[in-house]
């Protein structure tokens, strides 16, 4: 019994040793981790609305480095920076395509008084393609801008044809010009100036000369930025029947004419004080050729051209001449001298040719 007992026990201790031998260690590998889509550093993933998925923002080309000097990016083809319409046309001047009639170019000029973008329009002659040709630039009536110039076998293609480089412009406020409405004060006075010594960096242009040609109520802008102005590269004035003062323009006197006159009163020196052409004619130091017709265009007489020569002369500007007067000469107003036949105003534009002609050979 003993010995049946002992081999049982024998037997079960025999199998227990069998089942409980451990197994070989197995080396579990880590578990992969999946890393996320990676995105270009100078991109950043946006996360779409219908899901997970990552894409790209719409990446924006970089612009290559400005050639030239440092803070002067000229030349690129992009106004940026310190660039403007004066200090580089090659990129910001010139906007693209021709004037809206189809002739000539058309430019963008920044009066730097009020910040506006002045429309200005430049018709060269054939000949300037080989040297530089004398400049004429011409200032409006009115409250008018180039449009006037522009029309068909108008100013902008005749003096064009006669040689000359023409340069026409909108002031603040009018046609295609940006700002506002000055009334030929200091701020569009000062965006003629720009627009001339514009007109003198202008390839094909001779800046030694450039004349400035005045219609109408021009006279005001026109003298008051010579005046203010006496640096501008200048060579003359022409004025084509210009008002003198409030008077002729605000309806001061007892004709009662002038379109300012529900503009400003006529006690308001403030505003007069900017646009009156007889404070700035004898502060001219160019040489000034007056236009005048026995009919005025607008006034009832023409005792303001008198007026305007009369301070000319006594303000001590260089050469100053009524018609074909001779030069230097004051008329009493109550006896004017004849001016030209009215026919001579349908030969304006040849006369102003003739003119300007006769003073850039001075």
């Amino acid at each position: 019994m003993k010995k049946l007992l002992l081999s049982l026990l024998l037997f079960f201790s025999l199998a227990c040793s069998l089942t409980s031998t451990p197994t070989p260690s197995a080396t579990i590998p880590p578990a992969e981790t999946t890393a996320p889509p990676q995105v270009p550093p100078t991109e950043t993933a946006t996360a779409t609305p219908s899901g997970n998925r990552l894409f790209p923002p719409p990446t924006v080309p970089r612009q290559p480095p400005t050639p030239g000097r440092a803070g002067s990016p000229c030349g690129n083809g992009i106004c940026e920076g310190p660039e403007n319409a004066q200090n580089c046309p090659a990129d910001c001047a010139r906007t693209p395509g021709p004037s809206p009639t189809g002739r000539g170019e058309r430019y963008t000029v920044t009066n730097p008084t009020s910040g506006a973008s002045l429309a200005v329009y430049v018709n060269l002659p054939a000949a300037a393609a080989e040297w530089p040709v004398p400049a004429l630039v011409l200032v409006p009536g009115g409250s008018g801008g180039s449009s006037s110039f522009r029309r068909p076998n108008a100013e902008f293609d005749a003096f064009a044809q006669a040689g000359y480089a023409v340069v026409v412009f909108d002031p603040d406020g009018r046609g295609q010009s940006t700002g506002a409405e000055d009334y030929n004060g200091f701020i569009q006075q000062d965006g003629l100036a720009e627009v001339i010594r514009f007109a003198a960096n202008l390839p094909g242009v001779d800046p030694a000369r450039i004349g400035l040609v005045t219609y109408s109520y021009g006279i005001t802008m026109g003298a008051g930025a010579l005046a203010r102005h006496p640096d501008l590269p200048v060579a003359f004035l022409i004025d084509w029947e210009g008002p003198a003062d409030r008077n002729d323009t605000g309806g001061c006197d007892s004709s009662g004419t002038g379109h300012l006159q529900d503009v400003a009163s006529c006690t308001d020196e403030a505003f007069w004080a900017q646009r009156e052409a007889s404070t700035f004619i004898a502060q001219i130091r160019v040489p000034y050729q007056r236009i005048q017709s026995e009919i005025d265009h607008v006034q009832p007489d023409n005792v303001h051209a008198i007026l305007l020569v009369n301070h000319a002369v006594n303000g001590g500007v260089p050469w100053v001449r009524l018609n074909d007067y001779p030069p230097n000469q004051t008329y009493d107003p109550n006896a004017p001298p004849a001016m030209f036949p009215e026919q001579m105003d349908r030969q304006l534009t040849q006369t102003v040719i003739r003119y300007a002609k006769e003073l850039f050979g001075r």
